[in-house]
């Protein structure tokens, strides 16, 4: 009994073998997440929920909103934007990332993008902010406001950039005057998620070493997991970093092996090379552990639900598979701890369970839903993942509808038929 007992312990369902092996990882950080970037599945989170300062990461939602007004035709990369003394003043600050701006000299929006994007440039920030709303402090209301939007969940935008407000010379745009950007590692995620799926073309900034800016000098990019830099690591194309002394060292990454992206986020690290050591740990964890499977196939026919019945048509009843393949990045070697439930409109049924014809071949039915055997449910960051597990059922065939000369022989047959049963019932009951 006690040998069967530890057997149980140790191999019992494969969720908890997963947690363990996650908490294993030992992450250095005080919040940290890691997901599937395609479908948003959470694949490993640590204190993800705990709102921590944010410092420059923010500036990922500054890129979506430039990126959006360009999208939009509200603004254009090569349009030019004159640097006000503010600006100028705010380039010049002591002890903060910036790209010195010249005072009354013209700088287009890419190139303040990338001193934004490459650099981490505070007053370039903020000058984009201006152009697209007026002042930063509109700017950051934009902000919350596009948070709620794509349900970010916990966070609150002070200003555009990331810093303290008391870094702002006296102009902070939000908030109280020491406060600064706040988010969970969650909210941090969700953010870099929306990015990249509604505009993946950040990563062609995001992906550079450096930048050769107009005056002639180089700034690097804060992110060294880049190609060439000092922590180097395939695949990394992105995203940001951000430090704060209330923030502590921050970093969200984006890598790409062979098809597969994975998304990171690594919260009040102790140190500039610690956020990335501790990125590393979550980026070997999902290249080594996860992989995309097919879980179902294109055209799956379901066991035991192979056909439905159908009245009024040629046929009295049609086969029913799944339209497209179920893809899902699951831990290697648990393809097959996954099964499926399946869903039937009923709207579209009669009160016996039957279609009417005619049915055409590519109609829906219903869907399929996967979930693991053992119960557990899988997570997602945002609630459109759900649509990853999920599959429409749809008729394999076409049923025609009967004609009416078909259907009017059946009527008798089925009249007689019920007036034979009868007869015989009533027989039966005299003897």
């Amino acid at each position: 009994m006690v040998l069967f007992l530890i057997f149980t312990i140790v191999f019992s369902t494969s969720p908890q073998y997963i947690k363990a092996e996650t908490d294993s990882l030992g992450i250095e950080a005080e919040g940290a997440i890691l997901l599937d970037a395609e479908t948003g599945k959470i694949l490993y989170e640590k204190n993800a929920d705990a709102v921590i300062g944010v410092a420059s990461m923010s500036k990922m939602m500054t890129e979506y909103l430039v990126l959006e007004a360009i999208n939009e035709g509200k603004i254009k990369w090569d349009q030019e934007v004159i640097i006000n003394e503010y600006i100028h003043q705010l380039s010049a600050a002591p002890e903060l990332s910036n790209i010195g701006l010249t005072q009354g000299e013209k700088y287009t929006v890419k190139e303040l993008y990338q001193a934004m994007a490459i650099h981490s440039g505070n007053a370039a920030t903020v000058a984009l902010a201006e152009l697209i709303s007026g002042t930063e402090k509109n700017f950051v209301k934009l902000m919350n406001k596009k948070g709620e939007e794509l349900g970010l969940g916990e966070f609150k935008f002070v200003n555009s950039s990331g810093l303290n407000n008391r870094s702002l010379l006296g102009k902070h745009p939000a908030g109280e005057p020491d406060e600064e950007n706040v988010m969970s590692a969650k909210a941090t995620a969700k953010l870099a998620f929306c990015l990249l799926r509604d505009f993946p073309e950040v990563l062609e900034t995001a992906k550079m070493p450096k930048l050769k800016f107009k005056d002639g000098r180089e700034y690097a990019n804060f992110n060294w997991m880049l190609p060439g830099l000092v922590f180097h690591y395939e695949g990394v194309d992105g995203l940001k970093t951000g430090s704060t002394d209330f923030a502590g060292f921050g970093f969200t990454s984006t890598a790409e092996r062979d098809g597969q992206r994975f998304i990171t986020v690594v919260m009040k690290a102790n140190s500039k090379e610690q956020r990335f050591t501790e990125t590393r740990k979550l980026l070997d964890y999902g290249f080594s552990n996860f992989s995309k499977e097919e879980i179902l196939p294109k055209n799956y026919v379901i066991k035991g639900n192979k056909t439905i019945p159908v009245i009024k048509g040629k046929e009295d009843k049609v086969k029913i598979h799944t339209k497209k393949a179920v893809n899902l990045v699951v831990n290697d070697g648990e393809k097959e701890n996954y099964t499926y439930q399946l869903v039937i409109d009923e709207k579209k049924l009669n009160k016996n369970g039957e279609l009417t014809a005619p049915v055409k071949k590519g109609d829906k039915i219903g869907y399929l839903i996967i979930e693991p055997k053992d119960g557990e449910q899988l997570s997602f960051l945002m609630d459109e993942g759900s649509n990853a597990i999920k599959v429409d059922v749809v008729a394999a065939e076409t049923v025609e509808k009967a004609n009416w000369f078909v259907l009017t022989m059946r009527g008798i047959g089925s009249f007689f038929g019920e007036l034979w049963d009868s007869i015989s019932s009533t027989v039966k009951g005299w003897f």
